[in-house]
């Protein structure tokens, strides 16, 4: 399987696609307005306690206050690596309003919520997250091999200075040698001593420290992990991409590979259209089934349909292939759209047990694929899928588009209809608490030819009840569902 990434840069936004044998799998976006600010660390200022709901907010120069919970605190039994000594579970006894405190994002604010804030430190490098308040060492599961896993733990636990933190072992480790680690492991701990004495220095709400941009970001988390070519279609970022792999990574930039044909790169990969595609609702499989999409603030519905698809020997073998299609589309759909949170998948009923445990299966394995976590509970009794994939970011959908105006973020508007019977009853009460000569209707123009047309004796009934004339007219700037009734 080839893997490629594909980076397109323009002035306020940058774009990288990953492809898997041509098909898109994941989209990263930046804007210059508005970078990620996940793994930052800020040195905040406690505004508020809230012992009711042992948390606190925390005011690090956002539009909003972030969130900090009593279980992202580090304790001193955390600090001292005491692991026997007296928590607390009181918010108060860890922190107080208006004093200073030193916190990472653990995600990103997410549509009226602010960001989620840690104070346990972590520092991501090629190889290892430092970890200055954690202990022992921890190893990616991703890497199988026990073996290995072993090497690398004991590796970093010779090399680790009793009592200055944790460490975890990245996959990008696998096989990496003891000068390598040893290097991460020296350029971590100067650089957390670099950011505690800058963090002294920094005024309230200061930005202590940033996460790499998306560029640099990727080669450091994704390539390396079978990822072959990338391509980048703007020079600047291209050198920097090379020039980060051959002083972190030796022997990786040679992948990276400049484009400049005169064709836009997500054009000629066919990412645009994914894009577009994948902003909406209904997913189309191949075999004639389709997917609906269905993204709210609590949770994320997906509901499987056979459509066209009739196959070709009975109702159960239909439904089982089509369930099968689904699973995979859906674990692509997720890493697409970026969807998080709580995820409730609706599959096709099916008769059979040994389906029923192949499909989900199936959806477990192409989930193997995606950087992540997620967890998947069996086949509820009303035949449903509950699962959950972390999110520290918001979803494409949120990050390239707005509620719509006209509904405001309902998906859906009154009918014509509704309105028309709207309108008759706010006639009749202006016209039972007010002294008028005569009415205008001011609407959109669907309304406006309804009430000429299917509603004309409808209204001519108002108009016998009120005693006065009703005037009509289109307004071409209101939206479907608006209306004024005004007197004169």
């Amino acid at each position: 399987m080839s893997t490629e990434m594909v980076v397109n840069v323009s002035p306020r936004e940058t774009r990288a696609a990953l492809l898997e044998n041509g098909v898109l799998q994941e989209l990263f976006v930046e804007r210059a307005s508005r970078r990620g600010l996940a793994g930052n660390l800020y040195k905040g200022r406690v505004s508020r306690v809230l012992p009711g709901m042992q948390a606190a907010f925390i005011d690090i120069g956002l539009e909003r206050t972030a969130f900090l919970h009593v279980s992202d605190i580090v304790q001193p039994a955390d600090a001292e690596g005491a692991g026997e000594a007296p928590r607390t579970d009181s918010i108060r006894e860890l922190v107080g309003e208006g004093a200073d405190i030193l916190v990472q994002v653990l995600k990103d604010p997410l549509g009226t919520k602010g960001a989620r804030l840690t104070t346990f430190v972590t520092i991501p490098s090629r190889y290892l997250v430092y970890m200055p308040y954690g202990h022992g060492v921890g190893v990616s599961a991703r890497i199988e091999n026990e073996a290995e896993r072993q090497r690398l733990r004991e590796l970093v636990q010779t090399s680790a200075e009793p009592g200055a933190g944790g460490y975890i072992v990245r996959t990008a480790a696998e096989g990496a040698t003891g000068e390598a680690m040893r290097a991460d492991m020296l350029f971590l701990r100067k650089l957390w001593e670099v950011l505690t004495g800058k963090a002294r220095a920094a005024a309230q709400g200061a930005l202590v420290h940033e996460d790499l941009p998306l560029p640099l970001r990727l080669m450091r988390d994704l390539v390396g992990e079978g990822v072959d070519r990338v391509l980048v279609d703007h020079e600047r970022t291209c050198d920097q991409m090379r020039e980060f792999a051959a002083t972190f990574m030796p022997g990786l930039e040679t992948r990276v590979e400049r484009y400049s044909g005169s064709r836009p790169i997500f054009d000629l990969h066919g990412v645009e259209d994914e894009i577009q595609r994948s902003l909406e609702r209904k997913v189309a499989l191949k075999s004639g089934g389709y997917l609906i999409i269905d993204q709210t603030e609590a949770l994320t519905t997906i509901d499987v349909n056979t459509g066209a698809y009739v196959g070709h020997r009975n109702l159960e073998e239909t439904i089982y292939r089509t369930n099968l299609e689904a699973a995979v589309a859906i674990a692509r759909q997720l890493r697409l759209r970026n969807l998080g949170g709580i995820i409730i998948i609706d599959f096709i009923d099916m008769e059979e047990e040994e389906h029923r445990r192949q499909v989900l299966q199936a959806l477990e394995k192409a989930l193997a694929k995606d950087h992540a976590k997620t967890h998947v509970s069996t086949v509820s009794q009303l035949g449903l899928v509950e699962m959950t994939r972390k999110r520290t970011r918001e979803s494409l959908a949120h990050q390239l588009c707005m509620p719509c105006p006209s509904c405001d973020g309902r998906g859906f508007l009154k009918t014509p209809e509704t309105v028309c019977y709207e309108i008759f009853r706010e006639i009749l009460r202006q016209a039972g608490q007010f002294d008028l000569q005569q009415l205008m209707v001011l609407a959109h123009q669907d309304v406006i030819e309804r009430l000429l047309d299917e509603e004309s004796a409808a209204l001519a009934e108002v108009e016998v009840l009120v005693g006065k004339p009703i005037r009509l007219q289109t307004e071409s700037l209101y939206e479907p569902d608006q209306y004024d009734v005004v007197l004169m």
